[in-house]
């Protein structure tokens, strides 16, 4: 059983290299499919909903931004917010894709702040509780007969109920307080705490289900019980740990099977994830007592081109059908299939594979009914096409599905069959031949109105290697002052330190400071220099700027010393500005 621990933190001088290493157009292109306009790539953003592509992605700068909603950042950051995921697994997302292994320091070397050394302790008490919660109910399930009996009434062989974890939660209020820390237990979603203050265990008189993360750390649990009573399922709440938003059930054991199954399929409960991996078919997974979002599906498509929905073929199987198409229009784009499997009436998963056999149910999978087929199909259904009003009803249900998908041969192929369907010639894709062109947007902050210091920073930022200028040059830095000085000096010292970086590098430095906002916005700033003039241009820049900070700072010591008099600090900093204008 994997405990999710680690070694050490993640090395920084590694996070540069990968940084270093990694080409963002490449990496986001693999996700949002980029086309070349000028010197950036743009799309519509993945971020929000537009009509007209507003996400730009440079690679001289390695940095991404959207004009639309704002959104920006490294290679990273974008992995981040497109995949839902916290700092460490982007990190090594990252690495994977590019095929590299994340270097880690050792926990010796391994030093935080202490904010974060406390955060991460709260964390790893929890997962700690979570795994010996999951222990605790593998010993209940062992020594209930009733519930033994349960899983063997449904076949569930004893190597499966090991894989998966499966315990059970005995029939008792308060056991978990009696042997772990309530406080804990709390956080944790185990426990609820009544207004009156009294303290009973969550999940009672049930199989157990714990919940796995990619990296093997248990974040919550299910529970079915163990006849017909009502709620037949029950999860953990939202947690720390847990957000069923974000996460699937048996998504670790399929990966664990195949890192690159050739589709996913998704089922409604764990007991048809648990079925069916009985039968050797180690490719489902189940969302978490909710419909699939888009963070599913994204999440999803990381590990497989192709999904397949399957439902139940009653009444309920088939709005729950539908109501995945507002999920899954987000979500696909070129490259990606869904497919819509409805399973015949009065069957869920464990009955069919029982009935039918490995090989029928398999097959049924494989020719699933493809969810651009399904889409217009349950959109026709009920309506007159050969009639105008009909054609209409038909065209203005399924235009804000296909609004909705990403740029590309899809969403044309969508639209194409729409008009063919509607009978409204002349319909296209109107955005697809968009060129968007970000340069009237930032050309309105005429370069005559930028200060000296911002020109001279955002050319730093954007291009690491002018910090070479500005070692060739004398600069008493401790008598300047300009605005932003302290910036640029930071800046410019990052850069001495780590040797050979970029932007995306600098902006990774600043992560989460309170100058991260200004490094973004000077890293996106065009100041339209030709590439063989931007040495040129930044040393005029910074000329100008440390002649006007210099005479600044000389004038107001001149002024002192006059009425007052300098101290020898003072007076010594005074002459070696003088000496060196």
């Amino acid at each position: 059983m994997g405990s999710g621990k680690v070694s050490g933190r993640i090395s920084k001088e590694f996070i540069d290299e990968l940084l270093v290493r990694v080409d963002i157009v490449d990496l986001i292109d693999s996700h949002v499919p980029l086309k070349k306009t000028g010197a950036n790539y743009v799309a519509r953003c993945p971020f929000h909903t537009e009509k007209s592509p507003s996400f730009s992605v440079n690679r001289a700068k390695q940095f991404f931004h959207c004009f639309g909603c704002g959104a920006s950042g490294n290679a990273i950051g974008f992995l981040m917010d497109f995949s839902h995921l916290d700092f460490v697994e982007a990190v090594e997302d990252l690495a994977a894709f590019a095929g590299v292994s994340v270097r880690r320091e050792s926990v010796a070397n391994s030093v935080a702040s202490s904010a974060e050394s406390s955060t991460k302790g709260d964390l790893n008490n929890l997962y700690q509780l979570m795994e010996q919660v999951a222990a605790f109910y593998v010993e209940q399930l062992r020594v209930n007969p009733k519930a033994i009996d349960y899983l063997k009434a449904r076949q569930v062989k004893g190597e499966v109920a090991r894989d998966f974890l499966l315990g059970y939660a005995p029939d008792k209020w308060s056991v978990l307080s009696e042997h772990f820390d309530q406080k804990l237990l709390v956080e944790a979603g185990l426990v609820v705490v009544k207004d009156d203050g009294l303290v009973y265990d969550r999940f009672r008189a049930r199989i157990v289900f714990p919940i796995r993360d990619r990296r093997a750390r248990i974040i919550g649990f299910g529970g079915r019980v163990l006849d017909d009573s009502m709620p037949k399922y029950l999860n953990s709440p939202e947690t720390t740990l847990f957000h069923k938003g974000k996460e699937v059930y048996g998504l670790h054991e399929l990966l664990g099977k195949n890192s690159k199954p050739q589709r996913i399929l998704i089922v409604e409960g764990y007991m048809d994830v648990i079925a069916l991996a009985q039968f050797g078919i180690h490719y489902a997974v189940a969302a978490l007592g909710t419909a699939s979002s888009s963070a599913h599906l994204d999440l999803l498509f990381r590990f497989s081109s192709e999904l397949v929905f399957c439902f139940d073929g009653d009444k309920a199987g088939r709005e729950a059908a539908w109501r995945v198409m507002d999920a899954a229009f987000l979500s696909l784009k070129d490259g990606r299939s869904c497919r819509i499997m409805l399973l015949p009436q009065q069957h869920d998963p464990d009955s069919l594979v029982r009935e039918e056999g490995v090989e029928s149910f398999t097959q049924r999978v494989q020719s699933a009914q493809a969810l651009s087929d399904y889409f217009f199909d349950k959109l026709a259904s009920g309506l007159n096409l050969s009639e105008v009003e009909g054609r209409a009803l038909f065209f203005s249900k399924a235009k804000p599905y296909l609004d909705k998908l990403t740029e590309g041969a899809f969403k044309d192929m969508m639209f194409e069959r729409l008009q063919l369907l509607s009978g409204m010639s002349g319909l296209v894709n109107t955005d697809k031949n968009f060129v968007m062109d970000v340069a009237p947007k930032l050309r309105a902050q005429d370069l005559n109105r930028l200060s000296s210091a911002r020109v001279a920073l955002a050319l730093l930022l954007q291009n690491p290697r002018l910090a070479e200028c500005v070692e060739q040059k004398e600069i008493e830095w401790d008598g300047l002052e300009f605005r932003g000085v302290e910036l640029f000096r930071s800046v410019l010292d990052v850069i001495l330190a780590k040797g050979a970086v970029n932007t995306a590098v600098l902006i990774e430095h600043y992560r989460n400071t309170p100058q991260e906002k200004s490094v973004k916005a000077l890293a996106l700033l065009d100041v339209f220099v030709p590439e063989d003039k931007i040495e040129d241009v930044f040393s005029d820049a910074l000329s100008g700027l440390l002649k006007q900070a210099s005479e600044t700072s000389i004038a107001r010591l001149q002024a002192k010393a006059q009425a007052q008099g300098l101290d020898k600090e003072e007076l010594s900093l005074l002459l070696r500005m003088l000496s060196i204008k």
